[in-house]
């Protein structure tokens, strides 16, 4: 009886091994030095890369840092691993291994690089910044460590394209929160808003209109210096803009804005937006 019972358990395992082989790809190491099989399995994980075989290919590549950690190849293999996982949208795989090399490699050649494919497995990762800031934030902190510690990097150039973009976003967000205050009358929110758009976000589309609307609350609510003050700002920093003649309004009542003028006015700033952006999506426009 335990004969027939350990013989139906070889059989078992034997089938089970047979059925695996079918659906898993195995690598099966010769008797190499650790170098030689670290490349092998590094060649074997690019191979299955060059396949589309995303997990596969991490998994040799983990298996190249792994099994001969001390050697050159190591740093590369484990910037393949996050990479590829980041090249199939497996976003948070790769923040992990991206993270881990930060840890384990921190004063590798390619650290810049991590960085950047760290920031960019953020930014793509941005959903809904208006329920979720926090890829934006991070993508943000990843961006300015890379245009800070390697400005003179290829990758530099690109960071700081997206962190004008991130500005933008951000300061938008600060914009309609504030425009939803001011509409409710809550002039102490509203002006806070607004201020952090103009202090922290100096370089985004949305200054303009920030200056404006705090001129507008201050005077509203009895501030009539200190209105005059925002006003005198948006006019001495953007005299032509269509936010600062809009602007005459608030201290002139008997100056009225034809429908003309407003709809013009509006379409201008309208304009004006999409050049700023045409400017930093030329090479869309081309």
């Amino acid at each position: 009886m335990n004969f027939l019972l350990k013989s139906l358990i070889i059989v078992f395992i034997i089938f089970f091994q047979f059925s695996c082989s079918k659906k898993e790809k195995i690598t099966v190491l010769e008797n190499k030095d650790l170098k030689s099989q670290m490349i092998d399995l590094y060649a074997e994980g690019y191979e299955a890369f060059l396949e589309k075989d995303t997990l596969f290919a991490a998994k040799k590549f983990n298996e190249a840092e792994l099994i001969f950690p001390q050697s050159d190849w190591a740093p590369i293999a484990a910037l393949m691993t996050a990479y590829v996982y980041y090249s199939d949208d497996y976003y948070s795989d790769a923040v992990y291994h991206l993270e881990r090399y930060l840890k384990v490699y921190p004063k590798h050649k390619d650290i810049d690089y991590a960085h950047y494919l760290l920031g960019m497995c953020y930014y793509e990762n941005i959903i809904d910044e208006g329920r979720d800031l926090e890829p934006l934030l991070n993508a943000k902190r990843e961006f300015e460590i890379l245009t800070k510690n390697y400005p003179d990097t290829e990758f530099a150039i690109d960071a700081n394209f997206k962190l004008g973009l991130i500005t933008d976003r951000l300061a938008g967000k600060e914009m309609y929160i504030g425009r939803h205050y001011e509409k409710s009358q809550k002039w102490v929110a509203a002006i806070n808003r607004f201020k952090k758009v103009i202090e922290d976000y100096q370089t985004s589309i949305y200054v303009e209109e920030a200056i404006y609307r705090l001129a507008e609350i201050h005077f509203i609510i009895g501030l009539e210096d200190e209105a005059k003050k925002y006003a005198t700002l948006l006019g001495y920093n953007y005299g032509s803009s269509n936010w600062y003649k809009a602007s005459y309004k608030i201290f002139n009542k008997d100056y009225n804005l034809s429908e003309k003028e407003i709809f013009s006015i509006k379409e201008k700033d309208k304009k004006s937006i999409f050049k700023k952006f045409k400017t930093r999506f030329k090479s869309l426009f081309n």
